[in-house]
């Protein structure tokens, strides 16, 4: 009898370990496989350091500067009653000529009121991705801009900042956006214990992966920034194949509701973006609320 109850004692502690198990302040439930790996030696814990301090996935849009690529474009625009009020679609080229790369448009077709008189966007997510994705003319210095970076050069350039933390870098606290910076690193231990995390073994797209999820704990889903943020690791070396997260967050100067899709894969030694999918919903003080479907895909 007192060998049974040993035996119940090991078998219920290990379940117990299999699905809520603590590695550097997170409280992780994974599956079987990635049980199995752990007990025959897999570094949890280093994969979970190195998940945190991820550069693979923001490395993968710097690269986006240096290489030719063709990009298919569509951004709709919609208004508080989900009619369509403007939308672009086009294709662009991005050409390398040493140290300069040059975006031509190679075709495109608008609809309502997409663009000013001046034929820059009349609407913010349209002026953000054209910014950030397909920006028509020459520019050169490449790596020193991006080593330089946006900084300090004004709103839009600042707003340029905040949406490629939330691109490149989720999960990562963004400074300067008021209450909602800190609510964004959800591995810092204040903000973790509001969040399930779950960590399994999956294949995607043909490739062995761990998939590692964030999601809030019910009693504090009004309170976070992250509604859920979804990652496929390769398994060979950790790189990120793909990301799935939505955010949302409400205050009295502003809301926001935001889900993207982003998708990567391997281009010879380069892990680049193969394609985006936005879907936001914006609203600040003093403007008309809006909203808006975004897809860019990539060709190499």
């Amino acid at each position: 009898m007192k060998n049974f109850f040993w035996i119940l004692l090991f078998f219920f502690s290990n379940a117990v370990w299999a699905q809520d198990t603590l590695f550097d302040g997170m409280h992780i439930e994974m599956d079987e496989v990635v049980v199995k790996a752990a007990k025959n030696g897999w570094d949890v814990q280093g994969f979970i350091r190195r998940m945190k301090t991820d550069t693979t996935f923001y490395k993968a849009f710097v690269s986006l500067h240096v290489v030719p690529y063709e990009s298919d474009n569509e951004i709709q625009i919609f208004d508080e009653n989900k009619q369509q009020l403007a939308s672009l679609h086009n294709n662009t080229k991005q050409t390398i000529n040493k140290d300069c790369r040059t975006v031509t448009i190679l075709n495109e077709k608008v609809s309502g009121n997409y663009y000013n008189r001046d034929k820059t966007p009349r609407y913010y997510t349209g002026e953000l991705f054209q910014n950030l994705f397909f920006r028509v003319g020459t520019e050169c210095s490449i790596s020193d801009n991006i080593a330089k970076g946006n900084k300090g050069k004004g709103t839009l350039e600042r707003h340029k900042e905040h949406l490629k933390q939330l691109v490149f870098n989720p999960g990562s606290k963004i400074s300067g956006v008021p209450f909602v910076g800190d609510k964004a690193s959800i591995f810092d231990d204040d903000v973790a214990k509001m969040y399930d995390f779950k960590l399994s073994f999956v294949t995607y797209e043909g490739e062995e992966c761990y998939n590692f999820q964030a999601i809030p704990k019910e009693e504090y889903k009004n309170d976070v920034v992250f509604n859920r943020l979804d990652t496929w690791f390769r398994m060979t070396d950790y790189s990120i194949l793909a990301r799935d997260y939505s955010l949302s967050y409400h205050t009295l100067l502003y809301d926001f509701e935001v889900q993207m899709k982003v998708r990567l894969e391997q281009h010879g030694k380069r892990l680049l973006p193969s394609s985006i999918d936005y879907v936001g919903n914006w609203h600040v003080m003093s403007k008309k609320r809006e909203r808006s479907h975004l897809n860019i895909v990539f060709d190499y």
